[in-house]
């Protein structure tokens, strides 16, 4: 199995990764000063669970496929695309008192985790770096690579959950700041709504290769 060294170089460099800025961390950071710590929380939760999904697409064999069929990478692209824009629309068209409004709203907790599951997993470059990233320290000699990927699936998802709900708290905190100032956090829904637009426009321009 992974050897203590391993796990070590692994959940390090899954830490440099996790930092670095994308479309997840991003989401995670707007729902966290647009909707408060327990969006950004459920955010991350939503893209940590992500993290398995990829995980388990690159144990079965899907994310092989995803890399080698360009028509797939397309679908799968251009669904995740889409689906950025539509919850930037959302929020764009949102009233003007949202910031308030929704901050304790339990049906918009659950969709915030739901949406953060399905941005992540259609996220085709996500998908892509999984298969690319977890073999990298597995080691085939003492067998059960399966085991051994979604041992380091589960770290990688641990990782994520900490570093997000980290950034998602810190990110409540400039929202907290912004409600004490009602002309700017009125505003803040199409400021959120551009962002996930953009978001929506970065993964449609991803290439295959």
């Amino acid at each position: 199995m992974l050897s203590f060294n391993t796990i070590v170089v692994f959940a390090s460099a899954s830490f440099i990764l996790t930092i670095t800025p994308g479309p997840d961390i991003i989401y995670v950071i707007t729902c966290g000063i647009a909707q408060g710590k327990r969006a950004g929380f459920l955010a991350a939760l939503g893209f940590s669970i992500g993290v398995i999904v990829h995980t388990t697409f690159a144990v079965v064999g899907l994310s092989a496929l995803i890399s080698s069929s360009a028509f797939v990478f397309q679908v799968v692209k251009y669904a995740g695309a889409l689906y950025f824009v539509y919850l930037g629309i959302k929020l764009f068209t949102a009233k003007s008192n949202f910031l308030l409004q929704q901050q304790q709203d339990d049906k918009l907790s659950l969709k915030i985790f739901w949406q953060s599951i399905v941005a992540n997993v259609l996220n085709p470059k996500v998908t892509l770096f999984f298969l690319a990233f977890l073999p990298q320290f597995v080691n085939f000699t003492h067998g059960k690579v399966a085991m051994q990927m979604l041992l380091l699936g589960g770290i990688f998802m641990l990782v994520t959950f900490s570093v997000f709900s980290f950034v998602g708290y810190f990110a409540s905190s400039i929202g907290n700041w912004l409600r004490k100032k009602p002309r700017l956090a009125n505003k803040l829904h199409w400021v959120a709504g551009c962002v996930f637009i953009g978001l929506g426009i970065r993964v449609a321009l991803l290439e295959h290769r």
